[in-house]
């Protein structure tokens, strides 16, 4: 008898939960208490799954939140070539030229390791991009030339995985 409860209360657990196999590309924080009708905050949204569980319960309110889509795609970096260029895009960010030695992600592991920074560079195989500016946790607004569709964006980017190097380090 307890057995059965217990499989039903997770069989149950697990079907509520709803699942999503792609990431979604958006910043979530806390707004502000101070964001009301008289002083709205630009943003602000209250939480689904709070509203959700409010709902069910049938009294609470759901937390306001700042939910900040960043992701905007920019021009395609000059000198690089159509395919294959997250390196040489990289290049042309960090030193305002496509550097034909660069051109391929390997390439940067020869900059010393950092600690990640803005103008820092995240590293891994096959894939390389320009740290601009710390959002929260790993994540980071990034310039990723090559970021998908043959397209440089700025947007959003977790550095999880990849080696942080510091491309302007005089002992390279």
């Amino acid at each position: 008898m307890f057995r059965t409860v217990v499989l039903a209360a997770i069989a149950l657990a697990c079907l509520i939960a709803p699942a999503e196999a792609r990431h979604k590309h958006e910043i979530i924080s806390v707004a502000h208490p101070d964001c009301n009708i008289v002083f709205p905050c630009v943003g602000v949204v209250a939480s689904p799954r709070g509203e959700a569980i409010a709902k069910k319960l049938g009294f609470g309110a759901a937390q306001k939140q700042y939910r900040h889509r960043i992701s905007e795609v920019v021009q395609h970096p000059d000198g690089c070539p159509r395919r294959a260029f997250c390196g040489c895009g990289a290049a042309v960010r960090v030193f305002g030229a496509p550097i034909r030695s660069l051109w391929l992600a390997a390439a940067w592991f020869k900059f010393p390791r950092a600690t990640p920074a803005p103008g820092m560079v995240a590293v891994r195989r096959h894939h390389v991009f320009v740290l601009e500016r710390h959002l929260g946790g790993s994540t980071w607004l990034a310039f990723d030339a090559n970021s998908g569709r043959h397209a440089t964006r700025i947007h959003a980017r977790s550095i999880a995985g990849y080696v942080i190097v510091n491309p302007r380090s005089s002992s390279s």
